[in-house]
């Protein structure tokens, strides 16, 4: 069977602290919640959290839907993009599996990246670490105002916005990711073609802006 891996990576930094990281960890129970009545997701998708702040760590490996346990991630410190970057790269190439004449590989990763506030570290070196390997599609998600869309978008062209980064939008994107990652399921097992973008996933809720529109 040729799974889809979903990464999550997540700024955890000192400035998501209180009410935002609160509602990461809601949200992030609320995804998998949600996965788990969906049977193609349940059957391919398989997600791992990339939380990052003064550092970057894999909080949770690439899992199946139905063994997944939500982090217990905490907010501190600075904003190592780059890092998380990198480490998405690295994790990337270890955990998805490449097709060859022998068998199937898995599909092209989905990628949802949050972060709230400017990098604190080298992020064109995570970029070009992350240029190397292949991926379905990486939405960017700028969560409030002093999140840098400009950088966002040139990791990728599919940049969303939050105007804040609160309970209930915070919710609302961990509602659209439960939803896009359950669509991808669907179009995989029935078109066999791996996402490619925005335009191959729901449209986001009112909450969420696409960058450019």
């Amino acid at each position: 069977m040729r799974r889809l891996p979903v990464y999550l990576v997540l700024d955890t930094s000192g400035s998501m602290s209180g009410e935002p990281i609160e509602a990461v960890k809601t949200g992030l129970q609320t995804l998998i919640s949600a996965l788990r009545q969906d049977p193609n997701a349940l059957e391919s998708a398989y997600l791992s959290v990339i939380a990052f702040d003064s550092g970057a760590r894999q909080v949770v490996p690439l899992t199946e839907v139905a063994a997944f346990q939500a982090p217990d991630i905490q907010a501190s410190g600075t904003t190592a993009l780059g890092a998380a970057l990198t480490l998405l790269a690295a994790s990337i190439e270890r955990d998805v599996v490449k097709g060859s004449a022998e068998q199937r590989g898995d599909w092209k990763p989905l990628v949802f990246l949050m972060t709230d506030g400017a990098p604190t570290d080298n992020w064109q070196r995570g970029k070009e670490a992350l240029d190397r390997v292949k991926i379905g599609t990486l939405i960017a998600c700028a969560a409030g105002p002093g999140a840098k869309q400009d950088i966002l978008r040139q990791l990728t062209e599919s940049v969303v916005s939050l105007d804040t980064a609160d309970a209930s939008t915070i919710k609302a994107f961990f509602q659209w990711v439960s939803a896009s990652v359950a669509v991808s399921s669907r179009k995989l097992d029935l078109t066999k073609k791996d996402i490619g973008g925005l335009g191959d996933l729901p449209p986001p809720p009112p909450q969420i802006n696409v960058a450019g529109v």
